[in-house]
């Protein structure tokens, strides 16, 4: 809302002759001073700013507004009242003044009431957030969801504070599918709250099952979703067990994935994985850490002496069947006994094969293994090894490329 200052006019009819002059403009000097302080007082003390300046519209309005809180009593608000139409009379187009006299409208029972005054408010002003949220409820108790959603959208971008209540019920509302259609459409329009909702959805404790159909709906209506709140709810629906979803929604924003082999074989999703992707471990003495090199990435690990453990895991889904593994290594030079390996193993720890790493120097690099998945396993967990070294410097080295793949 524009804020308009009101000014204090007086007509020459005040003056009592010259020799009343000085005090004349001692008076006007203090209403100038009150109705400023009374300005700068009315959000923090709207009490102190209407004894500073009772006439001022903005004061008055504002302790109105005060005194139509959720836990004003019936007095309160017939002072509230008394308040805000005093202030409409200085200034009609003081919006917290209609406000207060709506929302006390519609607590008394008076909707029709509190309806004319609310559209009087936004007459004036879309920023008056008391209007919007009584906007919201009226158009939901009428089963009107894209006349709710416009005033979500004005709300959120008038009122961007508001995002920490509304985005809540706008998440669990999103599970309705005419109103995750609608939402959809909202957002599709260029609304500046959706990246800030989209990630809010994405970490949020709502049914993960609902978020992967919002979000699905999103990119089909090419409203962007990070990395981060794919990858954040692809893990969620893992945990939730519902590893059917987290494929499909993976898939979905993944084109060419194929659960039949790992994925990003050169490291290239290095800075939100999910589950399903490359995930370094530093743990335990470990240390590791996918680092960009030109259009992709490598896989950096390194364990002082003694030291061991996974330094980087992506989960799988392989069907039953034969797998071959196969990359390249830079800088590992150990005994055979301590050399690096890649594990797979069922979810629930059942190993199902081990493939050693030869030194980096042995053919320029390259490492080639095989692994086979046996029925009644269909989550396995995919990881390299670090093992205790007796070398000073420990275990370092480097991995630029790796795939698993059937053997057709």
């Amino acid at each position: 809302m524009a804020r308009r200052h009101s000014r204090v006019r007086r007509s020459r009819a005040e003056w009592a002759g010259l020799g009343a002059l000085s005090v004349v403009a001692a008076f006007i000097g203090f209403q100038s001073v009150a109705f400023t302080a009374a300005q700068v007082t009315a959000k923090a003390d709207p009490a102190t700013a209407h004894r500073l300046a009772p006439a001022n519209a903005y004061a008055s309005a504002a302790l109105a507004a005060s005194l139509s809180g959720a836990d004003a009593s019936p007095a309160d608000r017939r002072r509230a009242d008394e308040l805000a139409w005093s202030a409409l009379r200085h200034d009609p187009t003081v919006a917290t003044a209609a406000s207060a006299l709506g929302l006390n409208a519609q607590v008394r029972g008076d909707t029709a009431a509190a309806k004319r005054l609310f559209d009087y408010v936004e007459t004036l002003s879309r920023r008056d957030l008391q209007t919007q949220l009584w906007a919201i409820e009226y158009a939901v108790s009428r089963g009107d969801v894209p006349g709710a959603l416009r005033h979500y959208d004005i709300a959120l971008r008038t009122s961007p504070e508001s995002a920490q209540t509304l985005f809540p019920v706008l998440v669990s509302a999103s599970a309705d599918p005419d109103i995750r259609a609608a939402l959809t459409r909202t957002l599709a329009g260029g609304s500046p709250w959706s990246e800030g909702f989209v990630n809010f959805a994405a970490s949020s404790g709502a049914d993960p099952k609902a978020i992967t159909q919002l979000f699905v709906a999103l990119h089909r209506a090419g409203v962007a979703v990070s990395d981060n709140a794919r990858a954040s709810l692809v893990s969620k629906l893992i945990s939730a067990g519902a590893l059917e979803d987290a494929w499909a929604y993976y898939a979905e924003s993944h084109r060419g994935a194929d659960r039949r082999q790992s994925r990003d074989p050169r490291f290239r999703n290095m800075d939100t994985p999910s589950l399903l992707d490359w995930v370094p471990i530093s743990d335990g003495g470990v240390s590791a850490s996918i680092q960009r090199d030109g259009d992709a990435g490598v896989l950096e690990f390194s364990a002082p002496s003694s030291a061991g453990g996974p330094v980087v895991e992506q989960l799988q889904l392989l069907p039953p069947g034969s797998y071959r593994i196969q990359g390249h290594s830079d800088g590992i030079d150990q005994a055979v006994e301590a050399r690096p390996y890649w594990i797979l193993q069922c979810r629930e720890g059942r190993e199902l094969g081990r493939v050693v790493l030869p030194n980096s120097a042995a053919a320029r690099g390259e490492f080639d293994g095989r692994f086979t998945v046996p029925q009644g396993c269909p989550v396995q967990m995919l990881a390299l090894v670090l093992r205790p070294s007796e070398a000073v410097s420990g275990v370092s080295g480097r991995i630029d490329r790796v795939q698993l793949t059937p053997i057709r």
